[in-house]
C-alpha cells in the first residue's frame, strides 16, 4: 500500500532503530552469553535492553498525532477514527495470539497479555484519549496516573502478603496478575508476575502520552524548528532528571513500568527524537538512513516477521553428527560457534539475523509497500 501523505522520516529512523534493536535482544544466538547491555535488568535499574520497549510506546504516541491530527479537528471524525484504532488494535492483539499458538497450541497456558497487547491496549487507550480530550486534560491524565501509581503500588497493603512493597513476587501488582489472569495464562519466564502485566499498563500510557505531547509540538505550524528543537531537548531533560530523583524512593523498574522509569525512558526518547528530527528532516542528512528507516516503515511487520522465522527454521529437524538438532541451531553452531567465542557467536548471529531482515524490509520501502494493520 502506498501511503497518502509524506512520512517524518526521523519518526520512521527511530522506529525502525528501536525495532531493529529489539529484534536484536530477542534473538541471541545463545540466551546463556549475552553481553550486559543487551540484558534486562534482573529487577530495578535501567539498562539499554530496557528502553527499547518504552521507546516503541512513545513512538506510537507520536505516530497517533501525526496520523490523526488533521482529522481529530472535525469531530463528525472522531468515531470513525476511534473504530479505526479498536480494529488496529484488536489486530495487533490476535497476531500476538496467532505467535502463541505458532509456539504451542495449548488454550490452557495460553499468555493473555505481553509485548504485541501492551501494544494494542496502549494504541487504543491513548487514541480515546488524545481524539476527545484537550492538551490540557492530556496532561492531567498523565501525571495522574503516574501519581496514582506511586500511591497504590506503595501504600496499598497487598492482600495475602501485607504491607505494600515493591519485591518481584509479593508487590500488589503481581498479586493482580495471578489473580486475574492465573498462573497459566502469564508470562512463561515466571509464575509470580508478568512483565506486561495489568496494572502496570496504567503508566504505560503515560509513555504513549509523552510521545502524542512530541507529536502535538513537532506539528505547531508557528513554530520554527530551531525552536521546536530547543524546547523538546529542555523538556527531555526535566523527564530525565525527574525521573532520576523520583527514582530514589520509586525505583526504575520495567517489569513493573515504575513512574520514575516512565520519566526517565521518556525523557531519552524525546531527546533521541528531537536529535533525528534536527539531524535528518531538518538538516536533511538522510545518507546512511534507509535500512532503519526501511524497519520503520513496517515496523509491526517485521516484528512479527522476526518472531515467526526462528520458530520456523526451528521446526526442520535434522541430525548433527548423530545429535538430533534443527535447522536453526545446525547454522548457529556451524556458522558461529565453531569460531567465535560463546558470547561473540551469539551477538554476531544476532546482528547477522537483523541484516538478513533489512534485505526484504529494503526492497519494501523501495517499492513504496507499506503494510497497514
Amino acid at each position: 500500500m502506498k501511503p497518502n501523505k509524506p512520512r517524518l522520516r526521523s519518526l520512521d529512523f527511530f522506529r525502525g532503530l528501536t525495532v531493529a534493536s529489539m529484534i536484536l535482544v530477542n534473538n541471541p544466538g545463545d540466551w546463556s552469553h549475552i553481553y550486559a547491555p543487551l540484558e534486562h535488568s534482573v529487577w530495578n535499574g535501567c539498562t539499554p535492553t530496557d528502553l527499547v520497549f518504552p521507546f516503541f510506546l512513545f513512538i506510537v504516541g507520536v505516530s497517533i498525532v501525526y496520523a490523526m491530527a488533521s482529522k481529530k479537528a472535525d469531530p463528525s471524525n472522531h468515531r470513525s477514527l476511534i473504530w479505526k484504532a479498536a480494529r488496529r488494535a484488536a489486530t495487533i492483539y490476535l497476531l500476538a495470539l496467532v505467535l502463541n499458538f505458532i509456539h504451542s497450541f495449548d488454550l490452557s497456558h495460553l499468555r493473555l497479555l505481553g509485548v504485541l497487547p501492551r501494544i494494542a491496549i496502549v494504541f487504543f487507550i491513548s487514541t480515546v484519549i488524545y481524539i476527545k480530550t484537550s492538551r490540557k486534560t492530556q496532561i492531567w491524565i498523565f501525571w495522574s496516573i503516574l501519581v496514582a501509581y506511586y500511591f497504590i503500588m506503595n501504600y496499598i497493603p497487598v492482600p495475602g502478603f501485607g504491607p505494600a512493597n515493591l519485591e518481584p513476587s509479593t508487590n500488589l501488582a503481581a498479586w493482580l496478575d495471578r489473580t486475574l489472569l492465573t498462573t497459566n495464562h502469564m508470562w512463561s519466564g515466571s509464575k509470580t508476575f508478568d512483565p506486561e502485566g495489568v496494572l502496570s499498563t496504567l503508566p504505560a500510557i503515560s509513555t504513549c502520552l509523552l510521545g502524542i505531547f512530541t507529536g502535538d509540538w513537532l506539528q505547531q505550524k508557528d513554530r520554527n524548528e530551531e525552536n521546536k528543537s530547543a524546547w523538546l531537548f529542555s523538556a527531555a531533560g526535566l523527564l530525565i532528571i525527574g525521573g532520576l530523583i523520583w527514582n530514589g524512593f520509586f525505583p526504575m523498574n520495567k517489569a513493573l513500568w515504575t513512574s520514575s522509569f516512565v520519566l526517565f525512558t521518556g525523557g531519552l526518547a524525546m531527546a533521541t527524537l528531537t536529535f533525528f528530527y534536527w539531524i535528518i528532516d531538518v538538516h536533511q542528512r538522510q545518507r546512511y538512513t534507509e535500512p532503519f528507516v526501511a524497519f520503520g516503515s513496517n515496523a509491526i511487520t517485521i516484528y512479527v516477521v522476526s518472531g515467526y522465522l526462528p520458530l520456523l527454521i526451528g521446526s526442520i529437524k535434522l541430525n548433527d553428527n548423530g545429535v538430533p538438532s534443527n535447522l536453526w541451531q545446525y547454522v548457529y553452531q556451524h556458522l558461529f560457534a565453531s569460531w567465535l567465542s560463546p558470547i561473540n557467536a551469539s551477538v554476531v548471529s544476532a546482528l547477522v539475523y537483523v541484516s538478513l531482515l533489512s534485505i526484504p524490509m529494503i526492497w519494501m520501502l523501495r517499492k513504496k509497500i507499506f503494510i497497514k494493520l
